[in-house]
């Protein structure tokens, strides 16, 4: 993922929205997201080079998302899949500050991520540039830096993602996924500077993103309420203006269906 946005115990009557986009390179394997054939209690998006995955719910409550951090002078090759951090707590049973805190212990191992882990009552966010936390309730959002960096697309998504929070008592997939489909370019001034050039970092820099080799390759949007019922609705783009490919998944924890 590259840009996560969510609402943790804001909203009266949904723990959890979460909102994504998967920006990655369009020619990389990948599964769109359905509960997997070796792990059936797991719903998710596969990455079919590593086997592992960037956002994923069971029907236990375990919920995981991840986004790289971008510093290209830190990349290390023949490193391990940073997806598999997520499949392997995903397929776990100990709770997410424990896993957690078992990667950190490995965490120079990998390239820089950030990855959040949580159930029906806590979540983390753990980096292997930043370190551990509790995620307090709020709004908050990921991109390729810290949680809640201010970057513009971070910070414009949040405040978008407030309103339409604000605006209605059940938000919509609808809504949520126009709000991730944002393609606006912020200013020169506006955008960081994370060693890849600044064509790079305008052509990055939108919510959405779209160039001929490397964009969203797909947005979903994940909602559960007070009462333990999940929804999950993912759009597939691979490099299209428009969706090829819509799945939406309904459960209540303990007992999934697909329509």
């Amino acid at each position: 993922m590259c840009l996560i946005l969510f609402a943790w115990k804001a909203h009266r009557r949904y723990p959890l929205i979460l909102i994504a986009n998967r920006d990655e390179f369009y020619d990389r394997p990948t599964a769109p997201a359905a509960f997997w054939d070796d792990a059936p209690g797991l719903l998710a998006g596969r990455d079919l080079q590593e086997g592992g995955t960037w956002l994923g719910v069971t029907r236990t409550g375990r919920l995981a998302a991840l986004t790289n951090y971008r510093d290209p002078a830190s990349l290390k090759s023949d490193v391990p899949s940073r997806g598999r951090l997520l499949s392997d707590y995903l397929r776990g049973r100990g709770t997410p500050e424990h896993y957690l805190r078992g990667v950190r212990r490995k965490a120079d191992q990998y390239n820089s991520f950030n990855l959040l882990a949580g159930n029906l009552t806590e979540l983390f966010c753990y980096s292997n540039r930043g370190g551990l936390l509790a995620v307090p309730p709020g709004i908050h959002g990921i991109s390729n830096h810290l949680l809640d960096t201010p970057w513009p697309k971070v910070r414009a998504g949040k405040e978008a993602l407030a309103r339409a929070l604000k605006e209605s008592r059940k938000p919509s997939p609808e809504g949520l996924f126009a709000l991730l489909a944002d393609r606006s370019l912020p200013p020169d001034d506006q955008l960081p500077a994370t060693g890849v050039g600044l064509e790079w970092e305008r052509l990055l820099a939108p919510r959405f993103i779209v160039s001929p080799h490397y964009g969203t390759r797909s947005s979903t949007v994940l909602i559960i309420d007070g009462r333990g019922r999940v929804t999950l609705v993912e759009r597939a783009y691979n490099g299209s203006a428009e969706p090829w490919m819509t799945s939406r998944f309904d459960f209540q924890i303990g007992k999934a269906r697909k329509r």
